[in-house]
């Protein structure tokens, strides 16, 4: 601007001129390099400004912008492996094994119960869905159950 105004310095400035100037300052109180005080005398002036020249006076002594930073590169995701539930399953039975022949050694009938329960468990978790039987369809979605007559 200042540059642009050593040419027409004394033409006179018109309402958006004013405004281009304001909010060159309202950014350079934003970025921190005009305090509040200094922005309220400042706008005052560029609001009471005729010419090129005073809004160009405007703008002298404020501290260049700072150069930006290049925008930092977000860290990558590792990306999840899936679980399989089978090895899951079988890991809990073989870590809770141990103890549960401790158990059939210690009770009679505690240990059987304890065995057979960690069995059932092993399996059902690990078994894969029963297909449908046959004969036995399911009824599409909203479809009524009742027969019409």
């Amino acid at each position: 601007m200042a540059a642009g105004a050593a040419g027409r310095g004394g033409l006179r400035a018109s309402d958006a001129d004013r405004e281009q100037v304001i909010d060159t300052l309202k950014a350079a109180f934003v970025q921190g390099r005009l305090t509040r005080d200094e922005l309220g005398r400042r706008t005052g002036r560029a609001l009471e400004s005729r010419t090129y020249a005073e809004l160009a006076a405007v703008t002298d002594g404020i501290p260049p912008a700072p150069e930006p930073r290049p925008p930092l590169k977000p860290a990558r995701a590792h990306a999840r492996k899936p679980v399989n539930k089978k090895v899951v399953a079988w890991s809990a039975c073989v870590i809770v094994s141990p103890a549960a022949l401790w158990a059939v050694f210690l009770t009679f009938y505690g240990g059987f119960f304890v065995l057979f329960l960690l069995a059932f468990l092993g399996l059902t978790a690990s078994a894969a869905p029963w297909p449908p039987a046959h004969g036995i369809t399911r009824a599409p979605a909203g479809a009524s159950t009742r027969r019409n007559r």
